[in-house]
């Protein structure tokens, strides 16, 4: 009997590796963070939690984390809040949120993360008790540079410049600037804007800047930053008890090097004075940032990126035919899903395409990674519009029916994923199909962070 127990016993350890072997990227890779990441606060034996507000700012790698979040929510058959369509892809930015903006077949949501004005109480009566706020801030010299060059051909207050010149328009800004027009707020303190806060609070009105970044704070439980983004998702997956894989990604929305403009000397200086209340943003949640690396412990976050980028290496090479892709300018991309929306003739962002000769499977896993925001959108749209129709056609019958509000009900949901749940499979793509990049006028009133 005991040589039959060992026999057994080898068995079970041979099948054992077989199967770690076989799925080699996704075991190999939790092990590795299991014994060599930060296992003394290991979020490995918590459920993931699952509603989060995602407050998406402008040209701050929020492309990317949105993509995150869209697969995170697809893998574990949540709801995601979308935006209706005279919305466009955007909640009817700049305007201030309203639960109205969201379309009815994704109510009563998990997760919310296209681009939005933030408007706390909104959002707190159309999401759950629990849910947990998070947002990416960037270092305001290089993100206004961003902002000039994607939107010069958008913001009349760039587009007044003489020669689209950036110097000029930082050495006399309210010559340019109106503050009342539309897209405005891409000219003047975006951050602020995007948070509910006043973009044309003067800049020596200090007090208004700290008692902003305090209300920021207390609602928000953690503020990313963008030049630290692969930090910042090692703050996040410990903050929501995910996984390390469900912080994979690739990077979206790029532009070309040609498409970036050098700042000269002085410039940073001038547009943090121009931009006071965002320097003063940033400054702040970048101190506060390194204060929670290092009470989560600077070497074990180290290794975590170290295994992020190692994991996030074997995709890429997984899903491009065994090399690291090329970013591709959109016209060469085959696939119309895959185009990247290019702003204007003067800026070139790229984009993947998906090489031939990999499996059905590959495609399938590394389609979603590489998607833009306005065609995830849309798919994402369309699948979860089939499944709230499949889910009425199976209610029972009722004597009466409630007309369904566009707040947030006392139900209860979900709000934690199990490890044992399967994931649902994914969405097939849609015909491509043509978005409204038109940006709905600006609302009278101002919005606030809090109510």
């Amino acid at each position: 009997m005991k040589w039959q127990k060992k026999i057994f016993l080898v068995l079970i350890v041979i099948c054992t590796v077989s199967f770690l072997l076989h799925h080699g990227g996704h075991f190999t890779w939790n092990m590795e963070a299991f014994h060599f990441g930060c296992s003394h606060q290991s979020p490995g034996t918590k459920p993931k939690h699952t509603n989060i507000v995602f407050l998406k700012t402008h040209k701050t790698a929020s492309t990317t984390m949105q993509n995150i979040l869209f697969r995170f929510g697809e893998r574990n058959n949540l709801t995601v809040a979308l935006p209706v369509q005279a919305c466009g892809h955007q909640f009817c930015y700049p305007r201030s949120f309203s639960s109205h903006f969201v379309h009815m077949h994704t109510l009563r949501p998990n997760l919310i993360t296209n681009h939005m004005r933030f408007n706390k109480t909104a959002l707190q009566r159309l999401m759950p008790n629990d849910t947990i706020y998070i947002t990416i801030l960037r270092e305001p010299a290089s993100m206004f540079e961003s902002l000039f060059t994607y939107y010069s051909r958008h913001c009349m207050s760039f587009r007044r410049v003489p020669n689209g010149s950036l110097e000029a328009f930082l050495s006399e800004p309210l010559r340019y600037y109106r503050p009342q027009e539309i897209e405005s707020m891409y000219a003047r303190n975006t951050l602020t804007f995007d948070l509910g806060g006043d973009k044309d609070r003067p800049s020596k009105d200090l007090t208004y800047a700290h008692n902003f970044v305090a209300e920021v704070e207390k609602v928000f439980s953690l503020v990313m930053i963008s030049e630290y983004f692969d930090e910042s998702l090692i703050l996040l997956r410990h903050l929501l008890s995910w996984d390390l894989e469900d912080i994979l990604y690739v990077k979206l929305n790029m532009r070309t090097e040609s498409s970036k403009k050098r700042l000269s000397p002085g410039l940073p200086e001038k547009i943090r004075a121009w931009n006071s209340i965002d320097a003063y943003l940033y400054d702040y949640f970048n101190a506060s940032f390194w204060v929670k690396l290092s009470e989560l412990g600077l070497d074990c976050v180290a290794k975590e990126v170290q295994l992020l980028r190692q994991a996030q290496e074997r995709l890429m090479r997984s899903c491009f035919g065994g090399k690291m892709p090329l970013p591709r300018p959109a016209a060469e991309i085959k696939n119309k899903d895959l185009r990247p929306w290019q702003p204007s003739d003067k800026v070139d962002i790229v984009g993947y395409d998906l090489p031939v000769n990999i499996s059905h499977e590959a495609q399938e896993q590394c389609l979603k990674y590489i998607m833009p925001e306005i065609s995830y959108t849309r798919i994402l749209l369309h699948s979860q519009s089939l499944r709230h129709r499949r889910s009425y056609q199976n209610r029972p019958p009722q004597k009466s029916h409630t007309v369904q509000q566009h707040i947030r009900t006392t139900l209860p949901r979900h709000s934690q994923v199990h490890r044992s749940q399967p994931a649902p499979s994914v969405a097939q793509s849609l015909a491509s199909g043509t978005e409204s990049k038109s940006t709905p006028k600006q609302s009278e009133g101002t919005a606030k962070l809090g109510p």
